[in-house]
């Protein structure tokens, strides 16, 4: 997240690209799918009243710097990092928890920036991923059936009536988390801690000897000596590296919500969403008559689309000539989520479908939501050797297709956790029982989150 002084050669008065007939609320005449049952509309409307007069959480100069550095990543300019929680947690929202996330995200992209040899553009899962999709709008157990969890946004996991009721105040929490959230990131990055001249901020507290902290150490003491190289040579620091851009993301997922934060701007044409840089659209909510997607065709915000082994030919080029019909650079990012199982049958012939439409992409990998399975005791966790085989096949499939693999999308976090086996540990069935802790979906630790980056770093340089 920046401080951008202009809005850069994306804003302008481009009046002629509006779309026709939207508006921010135009989506509730079209059929929505994953939105809770709020026992009281009225109050519902209160607040999301309330939540559109409170500040916006980003700027649109932000956004379109995003767009633009989106723009220069399909070019093959840029990597693109997203990464953080499958979902957030009012619960987490303190300081060690987003900064661990951040430090991880840090290691990330400096070993992606010095494999690599070229920029990567930062989007953290945070500040706003509060909900989730179910497969069911209620849930039983032991004959009491009671609505599904579906994110701190909407309701609590406890097992209860109260708990699962849905609750619009929520809505406001989460705003106000959010802001937090990004207060504390941005004081963070402006403060220095991202300052490649001081790595050793990045440490996480328990990580005590990992071999792959060991490797990434000295990958930053060989960047350090680097530096103070050039800086002696040229008498000046190279003040660039002491701060970096970052930027959020999460699931456009309650409309609602989404709505209330979309507004207009001075010396902008059209609307942004301005509780999000980078708002996603998932597979069970991207059917082109849906809501959904009448909402996202209207902001101009980049937009993320998740593109599962569901997906068709046809489909994924309506989607684009929906909510891209300008062809514009720096707006769509498809994230692709099939399984090392599927991905060899279906990439492929997406691919060649979006070729077809020669509207411009950046294709990035989701190795997690794809290879989500269940151990025998009924505890969900993704196979690391799977998330890594996804990856691989990934990069294989773009460069036989006359495509690039321009990012990768990941669910991790700073935190000790065992929810995904293998990776450096090697860790097993037994050990996601030592430190379980997500409600949601399973997440990559460090140390494998480190070794996706170190992995991807080895395939770029023998594909290149």
């Amino acid at each position: 997240m920046n401080n951008i002084s202009s809005p850069g050669p994306l804003g302008g008065a481009r009046k002629e690209h509006d779309p026709a007939n939207w508006n921010p609320d135009s989506w509730r005449k079209f059929p929505v799918l994953q939105q809770a049952t709020y026992p009281d509309p009225e109050a519902l409307e209160k607040t999301l009243h309330e939540l559109s007069e409170l500040p916006p959480l980003v700027t649109s100069w932000e956004i379109l710097s995003l767009r633009e550095q989106i723009a220069e990543a399909q070019a093959g300019k840029r990597f693109l990092l997203q990464g953080g929680d499958c979902a957030e947690s009012f619960q987490e929202c303190n300081s060690s928890v987003i900064t661990n996330r951040l430090k991880v995200l840090l290691q990330m992209s400096l070993a992606l920036v010095h494999g690599l040899q070229m920029p990567v553009v930062r989007i953290g899962r945070f500040a706003g991923q509060y909900a989730k999709p179910r497969s069911s709008d209620t849930e039983t157990r032991d004959g009491v059936t009671l609505p599904s969890f579906r994110g701190d946004l909407v309701n609590a996991v406890e097992f209860t009536e109260e708990a699962r009721t849905p609750d619009p105040q929520r809505l406001i929490r989460a705003h106000s988390l959010s802001a937090m959230t990004m207060n504390f990131v941005r004081s963070l990055v402006d403060g220095g801690f991202a300052d490649v001249h001081h790595t050793e901020y990045w440490n996480l507290s328990w990580v005590k000897h990992s071999p792959l902290a060991d490797e990434f150490h000295k990958l930053t003491e060989s960047l350090s000596q680097s530096l103070r190289f050039m800086e002696t040579i040229t008498g000046r620091e190279i003040g660039r590296l002491r701060r970096v851009d970052f930027f959020t993301s999460h699931e456009a997922l309650h409309l609602h919500y989404e709505q209330a934060q979309t507004r207009q701007v001075p010396r902008q044409w059209g609307w942004f969403n301005l509780g999000t840089h980078f708002p996603w659209i998932g597979m069970r909510t991207a059917d082109l008559d849906g809501a959904h997607v009448e909402y996202f065709r209207g902001i101009r915000n980049p937009l993320g689309i998740k593109v599962g082994p569901g997906m068709t030919g046809d489909w994924l080029a309506q989607l684009l000539e929906t909510l891209n019909p300008e062809r514009d650079a720096g707006r769509i990012v498809l994230i692709h989520r099939m399984g090392e199982d599927k991905i060899e049958e279906r990439l492929p012939g997406l691919i060649n479908a979006v070729h077809e439409t020669g509207s411009p992409v950046l294709w990035i990998s989701d190795p997690m939501h794809g290879n989500t399975e269940s151990t025998r005791d009924g505890t969900k966790t993704r196979r690391f050797w799977k998330i890594l085989r996804e990856m691989e096949l990934a990069f294989e499939i773009h460069l036989d297709n006359n495509s690039r693999l321009g990012g990768v999308h990941l669910e991790l976090t700073g935190e000790d956790v065992t929810e995904c086996t293998g990776g450096a540990r090697d860790l097993s069935d037994e050990d996601l029982k030592r430190a379980y802790k997500s409600t949601v979906d399973p997440r990559l630790n460090y140390e494998q989150s480190l070794e996706i980056a170190m992995f991807i770093v080895r395939k770029h340089a023998q594909n290149t």
